[in-house]
């Protein structure tokens, strides 16, 4: 963890205050290539720069942004977003954690679940309703009434830290308050900032078990001709390399739009929703084309597929990006429906 963030991958889009401010085009270069070794290393990054950077960043104060943004990006500091509630996950404007003012800031009470980097985090971006509105709160590890515990028998995402957040007469500061996060608006901007990096994450697990299933059928002989010889073999070749260069295309045509601040949030929706899917469906026929091996540790088809079923679920899953696109294309919310 500490040499990613002394190599500047860590909000690597963000500018100032100790992050590299490259384009969002390489930024999402490094997801892809953080993904391709394991969906669990990007997933820290994305939390990390997205969901915990990118709130201070754009919500908080300038006192904030100089205390905690140089730390994270150097990895000296390890953060989590907490947003999705036990019974609130698709639907984070139903959430019950509460805010209240007193004497000395702000009481919190609730729950999160699934929160990568939970039990390893020094610092929480936390929403809860404050008055009714939906506001951001930096809450710091060791605060009064609060505590990380981790989740544990997870088939999907090993090598990640998930955890659920508890927060009971959690005290904090005045000064805790993400200041301009103001309603679902500021959360949900976090979650397309990393919906972004999961397109591209997704194709980079793509990629790692395309690339490992074509040196194995080249070399794997079966009725004496390599197992890339066979017809039904080159078509499954022939359909995922077409995927990938279209996720490709995606991923890259988005960037460029977000470069120029003209990506809408459905375009990162779509982004999203196809990349997971087809990344997927990539890692099973390419575990299908490793035959018995697939299912050793030794390749890694079928660990790419058990994450990507996370991967695929959080940050919206394949169904609530389905009705964001179809809200972008009727002008009709089926939301609830």
């Amino acid at each position: 963890i500490r040499t990613i963030g002394e190599m500047g991958l860590l909000g690597a889009n963000l500018k100032g205050y100790g992050c590299a401010g490259i384009n969002n085009v390489a930024y999402g270069l490094i997801m892809q290539e953080l993904e391709f070794g394991d969906s669990g290393v990007r997933s820290f990054a994305s939390v990390q720069g997205a969901l915990v950077m990118y709130p201070i960043h754009a919500f908080g104060s300038e006192a904030q942004k100089q205390k905690y943004l140089p730390k994270l990006a150097r990895a000296e500091m390890i953060g989590c977003f907490g947003l999705t509630e036990p019974d609130y996950g698709s639907n984070p404007a139903g959430m019950i954690t509460r805010a209240e003012r007193n004497g000395r800031g702000f009481v919190l009470n609730g729950r999160k679940m699934w929160i990568t980097n939970g039990t390893m985090a020094d610092v929480a971006v936390v929403w809860a309703k404050l008055e009714g509105n939906i506001r951001g709160f930096i809450v710091e590890k060791g605060a009064k009434g609060f505590r990380a515990q981790a989740m544990h028998g997870k088939l999907s995402l090993r090598a990640s830290d998930t955890a659920e957040l508890l927060l009971d007469d959690c005290q904090i500061g005045e000064d805790a308050i993400l200041s301009e996060s103001d309603g679902l608006k500021a959360p949900l901007s976090c979650l397309s900032q990393a919906r972004y990096g999961i397109a591209w994450g997704a194709l980079g697990a793509a990629l790692a078990c395309y690339q490992e299933a074509l040196e194995y059928a080249q070399g794997r002989i079966v009725f004496d001709h390599p197992l890339a010889a066979f017809q039904l073999t080159q078509e499954k070749f022939a359909h995922m390399v077409t995927e990938i260069t279209k996720m490709q295309l995606l991923c890259f045509h988005l960037g460029k739009l977000k470069d120029r601040g003209a990506a809408h949030p459905a375009q990162i929706s779509l982004a999203k929703r196809n990349n997971c899917y087809h990344a997927l469906e990539i890692a099973r026929r390419c575990r299908e084309i490793l035959g018995a091996n697939g299912i050793s540790d030794d390749y890694v088809s079928m660990r790419h597929a058990a994450n990507l079923e996370s991967v695929k679920t959080y940050e919206g899953t394949h169904e609530i990006h389905t009705l964001i696109l179809g809200q972008a294309i009727t002008g009709i919310s089926a939301f609830g429906n």
